[in-house]
Protein backbone atom coordinates (compact mmCIF):
# COMPACT_ATOMS: atom_id res chain seq x y z
CA UNK A 1 0.00 0.00 0.00
CA UNK A 2 2.67 2.47 1.19
CA UNK A 3 4.62 1.95 -2.44
CA UNK A 4 1.36 2.40 -4.28
CA UNK A 5 1.32 5.73 -2.63
CA UNK A 6 4.43 6.95 -3.48
CA UNK A 7 3.67 6.12 -7.27
CA UNK A 8 0.57 8.27 -7.10
CA UNK A 9 1.24 11.35 -9.22
CA UNK A 10 -0.01 13.88 -11.64
CA UNK A 11 0.87 16.08 -13.95
CA UNK A 12 -0.43 19.43 -14.77
CA UNK A 13 -0.57 20.25 -18.10
CA UNK A 14 -4.23 22.89 -18.53
CA UNK A 15 -2.82 25.87 -18.21
CA UNK A 16 -0.22 28.55 -16.91
CA UNK A 17 -0.80 31.66 -14.87
CA UNK A 18 0.89 34.78 -15.44
CA UNK A 19 0.42 38.19 -13.80
CA UNK A 20 -0.77 39.53 -16.46
CA UNK A 21 -4.27 37.14 -16.26
CA UNK A 22 -4.49 38.57 -12.76
CA UNK A 23 -7.25 41.24 -11.99
CA UNK A 24 -5.84 43.80 -9.90
CA UNK A 25 -9.33 43.02 -7.34
CA UNK A 26 -8.84 39.54 -5.94
CA UNK A 27 -12.20 39.18 -5.38
CA UNK A 28 -12.91 39.64 -8.85
CA UNK A 29 -10.10 37.21 -9.81
CA UNK A 30 -11.92 34.88 -7.62
CA UNK A 31 -15.23 35.72 -9.21
CA UNK A 32 -13.70 35.22 -12.77
CA UNK A 33 -12.32 31.81 -11.18
CA UNK A 34 -15.19 30.58 -9.54
CA UNK A 35 -17.30 31.10 -12.17
CA UNK A 36 -15.06 29.00 -14.20
CA UNK A 37 -15.37 26.35 -11.33
CA UNK A 38 -19.26 26.44 -11.98
CA UNK A 39 -19.25 26.06 -15.55
CA UNK A 40 -16.50 23.08 -15.16
CA UNK A 41 -19.95 21.36 -13.71
CA UNK A 42 -17.62 20.49 -10.13
CA UNK A 43 -19.81 18.52 -7.83
CA UNK A 44 -19.49 21.41 -5.20
CA UNK A 45 -16.94 23.81 -6.23
CA UNK A 46 -18.08 26.12 -3.00
CA UNK A 47 -16.71 23.01 -0.76
CA UNK A 48 -13.61 24.61 0.95
CA UNK A 49 -11.55 23.91 3.78
CA UNK A 50 -11.98 25.80 6.96
CA UNK A 51 -8.66 25.52 9.15
CA UNK A 52 -9.13 26.99 12.45
CA UNK A 53 -6.82 27.04 15.48
CA UNK A 54 -7.26 27.08 19.18
CA UNK A 55 -5.78 30.06 21.17
CA UNK A 56 -2.55 27.93 22.37
CA UNK A 57 -2.22 27.11 17.98
CA UNK A 58 -3.74 23.26 18.34
CA UNK A 59 -5.12 23.39 14.65
CA UNK A 60 -8.40 21.76 13.20
CA UNK A 61 -10.04 21.63 9.51
CA UNK A 62 -13.49 20.44 8.00
CA UNK A 63 -15.42 20.91 4.96
CA UNK A 64 -17.90 23.81 4.69
CA UNK A 65 -19.54 25.11 1.84
CA UNK A 66 -19.25 28.73 1.01
CA UNK A 67 -22.70 30.78 0.92
CA UNK A 68 -21.52 33.97 -0.33
CA UNK A 69 -18.96 36.64 -0.98
CA UNK A 70 -17.88 40.02 -1.83
CA UNK A 71 -14.79 42.87 -0.87
CA UNK A 72 -15.73 42.49 2.58
CA UNK A 73 -15.11 38.74 2.68
CA UNK A 74 -15.74 35.32 2.52
CA UNK A 75 -19.02 33.68 4.31
CA UNK A 76 -20.23 30.23 5.75
CA UNK A 77 -22.63 28.99 8.37
CA UNK A 78 -22.53 26.69 11.45
CA UNK A 79 -23.59 26.15 14.47
CA UNK A 80 -21.70 28.47 17.00
CA UNK A 81 -21.55 26.15 19.88
CA UNK A 82 -19.36 23.33 17.43
CA UNK A 83 -15.72 22.78 17.31
CA UNK A 84 -15.25 25.46 14.57
CA UNK A 85 -17.49 27.96 16.11
CA UNK A 86 -15.83 27.38 19.82
CA UNK A 87 -12.54 28.25 18.00
CA UNK A 88 -13.26 31.23 15.53
CA UNK A 89 -14.98 32.97 18.79
CA UNK A 90 -11.50 32.50 21.13
CA UNK A 91 -9.49 32.62 18.44
CA UNK A 92 -10.66 34.80 15.23
CA UNK A 93 -7.85 33.73 12.63
CA UNK A 94 -8.92 31.34 9.79
CA UNK A 95 -7.67 29.92 6.38
CA UNK A 96 -10.06 28.73 3.22
CA UNK A 97 -8.90 26.44 0.37
CA UNK A 98 -10.46 25.34 -2.42
CA UNK A 99 -9.11 22.55 -4.82
CA UNK A 100 -10.59 22.09 -8.34
CA UNK A 101 -8.72 19.59 -9.76
CA UNK A 102 -10.63 19.77 -13.00
CA UNK A 103 -9.14 22.85 -13.74
CA UNK A 104 -5.79 21.82 -11.85
CA UNK A 105 -6.53 25.05 -9.34
CA UNK A 106 -6.36 25.91 -5.70
CA UNK A 107 -7.15 29.27 -4.22
CA UNK A 108 -5.46 29.85 -0.58
CA UNK A 109 -7.19 32.56 1.72
CA UNK A 110 -6.27 33.73 5.24
CA UNK A 111 -7.48 36.29 7.32
CA UNK A 112 -9.07 37.71 10.26
CA UNK A 113 -12.96 36.26 10.72
CA UNK A 114 -15.77 38.14 11.96
CA UNK A 115 -19.79 36.88 12.64
CA UNK A 116 -22.17 38.27 10.27
CA UNK A 117 -24.80 40.46 11.17
CA UNK A 118 -28.33 38.58 12.96
CA UNK A 119 -29.98 39.81 10.11
CA UNK A 120 -28.19 38.22 7.78
CA UNK A 121 -27.90 35.25 9.33
CA UNK A 122 -31.64 35.34 9.53
CA UNK A 123 -32.07 35.64 6.04
CA UNK A 124 -30.15 33.20 5.19
CA UNK A 125 -31.17 30.65 7.50
CA UNK A 126 -34.78 31.47 6.21
CA UNK A 127 -33.85 30.96 2.80
CA UNK A 128 -32.80 26.74 3.49
CA UNK A 129 -34.91 23.90 2.91
CA UNK A 130 -37.13 23.55 5.70
CA UNK A 131 -35.38 20.19 6.21
CA UNK A 132 -31.84 22.12 6.23
CA UNK A 133 -33.62 24.22 9.04
CA UNK A 134 -34.83 21.74 11.07
CA UNK A 135 -31.38 20.03 11.10
CA UNK A 136 -29.82 22.95 12.69
CA UNK A 137 -32.73 22.42 15.08
CA UNK A 138 -31.76 19.49 15.73
CA UNK A 139 -28.15 19.15 15.93
CA UNK A 140 -26.25 19.99 18.73
CA UNK A 141 -22.88 19.62 16.73
CA UNK A 142 -19.48 18.61 17.72
CA UNK A 143 -21.37 17.51 20.31
CA UNK A 144 -21.11 13.43 21.79
CA UNK A 145 -24.63 11.92 21.45
CA UNK A 146 -25.39 8.21 22.48
CA UNK A 147 -26.76 6.85 19.20
CA UNK A 148 -27.89 7.82 15.65
CA UNK A 149 -31.46 7.35 16.81
CA UNK A 150 -31.02 9.75 19.51
CA UNK A 151 -30.95 12.43 16.49
CA UNK A 152 -33.59 10.89 14.41
CA UNK A 153 -35.99 11.12 17.57
CA UNK A 154 -35.16 14.57 18.30
CA UNK A 155 -35.73 14.76 14.32
CA UNK A 156 -38.94 13.67 14.17
CA UNK A 157 -40.02 15.04 17.24
CA UNK A 158 -39.19 18.77 15.79
CA UNK A 159 -40.77 18.03 12.06
CA UNK A 160 -43.88 17.19 14.04
CA UNK A 161 -43.60 20.27 15.97
CA UNK A 162 -43.16 22.48 12.89
CA UNK A 163 -45.13 20.28 10.75
CA UNK A 164 -47.53 23.57 10.16
CA UNK A 165 -44.70 26.16 9.76
CA UNK A 166 -43.08 26.67 6.56
CA UNK A 167 -40.12 29.54 7.96
CA UNK A 168 -38.62 28.40 11.19
CA UNK A 169 -36.91 30.84 13.52
CA UNK A 170 -33.14 31.01 13.15
CA UNK A 171 -31.67 29.30 16.52
CA UNK A 172 -29.81 31.80 18.56
CA UNK A 173 -26.71 29.59 18.63
CA UNK A 174 -26.43 29.15 14.35
CA UNK A 175 -24.88 31.99 11.75
CA UNK A 176 -22.60 33.22 9.95
CA UNK A 177 -18.98 34.14 9.96
CA UNK A 178 -17.57 35.95 7.61
CA UNK A 179 -13.31 35.75 6.70
CA UNK A 180 -12.15 39.27 5.78
CA UNK A 181 -8.54 38.47 3.81
CA UNK A 182 -5.37 39.36 4.24
CA UNK A 183 -3.97 36.82 1.87
CA UNK A 184 -5.49 35.13 -1.32
CA UNK A 185 -3.10 32.83 -3.18
CA UNK A 186 -4.02 31.40 -6.84
CA UNK A 187 -2.38 28.29 -7.46
CA UNK A 188 -1.88 26.98 -11.04
CA UNK A 189 -0.57 23.40 -11.80
CA UNK A 190 2.48 23.06 -14.11
CA UNK A 191 4.28 20.30 -15.40
CA UNK A 192 7.50 18.99 -13.04
CA UNK A 193 5.67 20.65 -10.30
CA UNK A 194 7.13 23.60 -11.14
CA UNK A 195 3.31 25.50 -10.53
CA UNK A 196 2.70 28.69 -10.68
CA UNK A 197 1.94 30.69 -7.48
CA UNK A 198 0.51 34.19 -7.42
CA UNK A 199 -0.49 35.79 -3.96
CA UNK A 200 -1.94 39.22 -3.01
CA UNK A 201 -1.14 40.68 -0.08
CA UNK A 202 -3.46 43.14 1.76
CA UNK A 203 -1.68 46.80 2.33
CA UNK A 204 -1.57 49.16 4.97
CA UNK A 205 -3.71 51.36 2.31
CA UNK A 206 -5.88 48.84 1.55
CA UNK A 207 -4.60 48.29 -1.61
CA UNK A 208 -3.14 45.05 -2.92
CA UNK A 209 0.25 43.79 -3.75
CA UNK A 210 0.53 40.59 -5.98
CA UNK A 211 3.65 38.55 -5.57
CA UNK A 212 5.10 35.42 -7.08
CA UNK A 213 5.91 32.36 -5.07
CA UNK A 214 8.11 29.67 -5.41
CA UNK A 215 6.08 26.41 -5.81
Amino acid sequence: MNQSVTDLRQDYTLAGLQETDLDSNPFKQFEIWFKEALDSELLEPNAMTLATATPDGKPSARIVLLKGFDERGFVFYTNYESLKGKQLIVNPQAALVFFWDRLERQIRIEGKVTKVSPQESDAYFQSRPKGSQIGAWTSNQSQVIFSREVLEKKHKELESYYAETDILPRPEHWGGFRLSPETIEFWQGRPSRLHDRLVYLLQADGSWLITRLAP
